[in-house]
């Protein structure tokens, strides 16, 4: 029995080496045919399975030499059927491989500083057409659609954008609440061209707001029908005018004018006047 229970360790140790020996031994086998498989593959054109043996050897630190062109000449094609098809994140993920290698040309670096400034362009075309959502797919490839610190170019697309619907958001309610220079000053901050164009209604609504009351308040003061402390629209307009030419918004620039000429602004239900 002694005997027995030596023999069994013995008997298992040998089986668990004889495995490994198998294993390292296929290993070693497969690893000498990656490099004949990785050209073949890249010979007939097999770009999938050249991609895949290639970052195999990589993976095993084999590739070298041959095997190290035959995958740059198919990450050369692949990257640009993808780019061809619209597949921007695969694309230049794959020609970012490529521009990295140690085989790479110098047309490969080029090319994937071409293709980064394209869909950097075609973003910040798309914002500005007013797509947001489009812009931001077209950044993703490029790892700038946003990120913790919020300082990535898609996160300044979104900060623009939210302040400028705000803007016509607050526009829009003066508006409807007939408060003219406010609503204008809250139009006039928009910087978004979308927006600006979404605007233009809005705009016109309130300008015409601002010179209907304007004429209402010559009328009066006219014909004498007006309070007497009102400040003639002759001797504001221009103060305001000055204002609005040194940068102020308008409704800043009313509140500034009316200052400067001694007056003080009074709100009449949705009118705003400037009163000595």
């Amino acid at each position: 029995m002694a005997l027995r229970r030596h023999r069994l360790p013995r008997f298992w140790l040998v089986a668990t080496l004889s495995l490994v020996a198998a294993g390292v031994g296929s290993a070693l086998w497969w690893e000498k045919q990656l490099p004949r498989r990785l050209e073949a593959a890249a010979a007939r054109g097999d770009l999938e399975a050249c991609l895949r043996y290639g970052e195999q050897m990589a993976a095993l630190r084999w590739l070298s030499g041959g095997g190290q062109d035959a995958q740059a000449g198919c990450r050369r094609t692949q990257a640009e059927q993808l780019w061809s098809r619209s597949e921007w994140t695969g694309a230049i993920a794959l020609q970012r491989k490529l521009a990295q290698s140690p085989v790479a040309l110098d047309s490969d670096r080029e090319r994937l500083v071409v293709w980064e400034d394209q869909l950097r362009n075609q973003a910040v075309e798309r914002f500005r057409e007013g797509d947001l959502d489009r812009s931001l797919a077209l950044l993703e490839p490029l790892g700038v659609a946003g990120n913790a610190d919020g300082d990535a170019l898609g996160d300044t697309f979104r900060e623009i954008w939210n302040r400028n619907q705000l803007d016509h958001d607050r526009g829009d309610r003066l508006v409807r609440e007939e408060r003219w220079w406010e609503a204008l000053a809250a139009i006039n901050r928009l910087d978004h061209p979308w927006w600006q164009n979404r605007a233009a209604d809005l705009r016109r609504r309130a300008e015409a707001g601002i010179e209907a009351s304007r004429e209402a308040e010559e009328a009066l003061h006219t014909h004498g029908d007006g309070p007497s402390d009102a400040v003639p629209a002759e001797e504001l307009d221009p103060v305001v005018q000055r204002h609005l030419a040194a940068g102020m918004d308008a409704w800043q620039a009313f509140e500034a004018g009316c200052r400067e000429l001694g007056g003080r602004i009074e709100e009449f239900g949705p009118e705003s006047a400037c009163r000595r």
